[in-house]
């Protein structure tokens, strides 16, 4: 992508470190990596940056070289959403940096914490107009927690470390930080460079909030006869799924979740609701949110009962009583939170537990309806194939151990009413902010990350499309996983409301897609492809896949003429 220039110095490698007793800045930029925990950096190669890769291999960090540079980003906030520990992408300046602002901008609603390092051209031909030379930081402030350049060799460490700790500033997101050509390549005497130690520049920021609320909180549950719980993104991002389990259990409450909270019960548990979240935000005396901003997701708190004593627990101050009045806030950690409250609760004579009996009978027999109610449409064999039927397939074939990744419009609003995941962490889905492309980076970072684990990704026919070349990087890495197209040839979601605003004249221009055989395209790059056009073939061709071993991708050609309720009520939109 970039012009690489010939280096003006040298003294790179480990023996030349330490018979000199210099290092330049790449070195230390891989220092402060190691002391951070950074086990793998993405990237895309550029002449402003190998400096870098030169001190990953001296510090034992794998480099992943991709295709674009979005990827890199999205596999940096993948690695995050499935270790907890901060992804690092590594990019070029100009176009390198700014290919990568979808990646940082998607973590940066997702609350994911990652580091963008770019380069940039060399301090000593600033403002004259030198190779991909842009304003990177101003760009990259509205959408990180910290933006910076690096003013010099001995301040490299010490700036990466910033990076990362300000990464953890609240809820957690990304930082970026540039750095120029001459300070990367700059040597300096290693005495002279400020080096934070491992595990001594940042604090911890498991804050269980206002000890007074805590015991308010209780209080309210205590006495409340139909509580419920939504467990979201942050339950899963702080790691607090036994502390959610003991809540819901003690204090029998019925608990949903969204984004990353999903699998923090299990499907069958009996707390865990998956059909009947609108009713009981309806019916509830008490609601408890926990890590979910009142955004579109949800109707920006429109969606909770007008007269509900409503509770939000966020690790930002600026999320909680955003959009919506709300009876209690606390902020701090949702697994130290919800561990202090069950404490306080189960202090009381009568905790209401089984007071509450009834009302989770209540909620059971109304899944139970929809679920039935649904039925009919999940095991349909109708031609071309309905799309909750593949969902429905998709959910049969998961394992306990298998991670699954949504990536598409449509096609993946069917699947958030069907698919479940067996365990905590085992969802991954962009966030609020939509993007579409996040599959082959999620699924690389997963493999990579948890290579005992299954990894299956349900794209859409359009999503796939956007990143779908970093295919063949997870063949050429040795880093399978089971990919489904559900193939419409549109972009159905966006479709849908331009049909019904404009009629089916005008509905279909700009988003009608080619009637692309991607397993054809899988095959090309060296994995396994299949086509499935009956729903009977869907499961079969999923175990062949699985059988494998390879990178697999199976083409299911789905109807394009349904459409999921969310997108025909357009709510993302309300």
């Amino acid at each position: 992508m970039a012009l690489v220039a010939s280096r003006p110095v040298d003294g790179g490698s480990l023996e030349a470190i330490k018979e000199s007793g210099k290092i330049s800045g790449g070195n230390l930029v891989a220092k402060a990596l190691k002391n951070e925990g950074v086990e793998v950096i993405f990237t895309l190669c550029g002449g402003h940056i190998i400096d870098i890769y030169d001190g990953c291999l001296n510090e034992g960090i794998k480099i992943i070289d991709v295709r674009h540079e979005q990827v890199a980003a999205h596999a940096a906030d993948g690695y995050w959403r499935v270790t907890g520990k901060t992804g690092c992408a590594v990019v070029t300046a100009g176009p390198g940096t700014t290919d990568a602002m979808t990646g940082v901008a998607n973590a940066f609603r997702a609350e994911s914490a990652m580091l963008l390092i770019g380069g940039q051209g060399p301090l000593s031909q600033h403002r004259m107009g030198s190779l991909q030379d842009l304003p990177h930081v101003d760009m990259m402030q509205p959408i990180t927690k910290f933006a910076a350049t690096v003013p010099s060799t001995e301040r490299v460490a010490d700036m990466v470390s910033m990076a990362f700790r300000e990464c953890y500033n609240g809820a957690p997101g990304p930082s970026f930080l540039e750095i120029p050509r001459d300070i990367l390549d700059g040597t300096i005497d290693a005495s002279k460079a400020r080096i934070p130690a491992a595990g001594r520049y940042r604090a911890s920021s498991k804050s269980a909030g206002d000890p007074r609320d805590v015991e308010k909180l209780a209080d309210i549950l205590v006495k409340s006869a139909r509580p419920c719980v939504l467990l979201g993104t942050q339950v899963w991002s702080c790691r607090a799924t036994e502390a959610a389990i003991e809540f819901c259990r003690k204090l029998n409450i019925p608990a949903y979740m969204n984004g990353a909270g999903r699998g923090t019960l299990a499907p069958g548990d009996p707390h865990h609701f998956h059909q009947t979240r609108s009713y009981a935000f309806e019916k509830a005396d008490v609601i408890v949110i926990v890590g979910t901003p009142f955004d579109f997701r949800m109707g920006y708190g429109r969606r909770l009962r007008a007269d509900a004593t409503v509770v939000q627990i966020d690790l930002d101050y600026r999320t909680v009583g955003k959009n919506r009045d709300i009876s209690l806030g606390l902020v701090g950690d949702a697994g130290a939170i919800l561990g202090a409250v069950t404490q306080a609760a189960s202090g009381r004579v009568d905790i209401g537990a089984r007071r509450r009996e009834e009302w989770l009978t209540e909620l059971r027999e109304q899944e139970h309806k929809a679920v039935e109610a649904q039925r009919p449409r999940l095991l349909s064999d109708a031609s071309p194939i309905h799309p909750l039927r593949l969902a429905h397939e998709i959910n049969g074939f998961l394992t306990p151990d298998s991670i699954f990744i949504g990536d598409g419009g449509d096609i993946v609003t069917f699947s958030g009413g069907v698919v479940q995941p067996k365990a905590p962490g085992h969802w991954m889905d962009p966030g609020p902010l939509g993007t579409l492309g996040v599959g082959t980076p999620f699924a690389m970072a997963a493999k990579l990350a948890r290579p005992e684990k299954e990894v299956v990704c349900l794209f859409g026919d359009g999503a796939f499309g956007l990143t779908g070349w970093d295919f063949e990087t997870c063949v050429r890495n040795g880093l399978p996983f089971i990919g489904i197209v559900g193939n419409n040839s549109h972009m159905n979601q966006i479709r849908y409301g331009q049909t019904a605003k404009y009629g089916k004249e005008r509905g279909e221009v700009a988003n009608r897609l080619g009637d692309v055989h991607f397993e054809q395209f899988a095959k090309m790059l060296g994995g396994y492809g299949e086509e499935v056009r009956a729903a009977n073939d869907i499961r079969p061709a999923l175990e062949r896949a699985r059988d494998s071993g390879r990178c697999a991708l199976i083409n299911v050609w789905v109807d394009p003429n349904v459409y999921a309720p969310g997108t025909m009520n357009q709510t993302m939109y309300k």
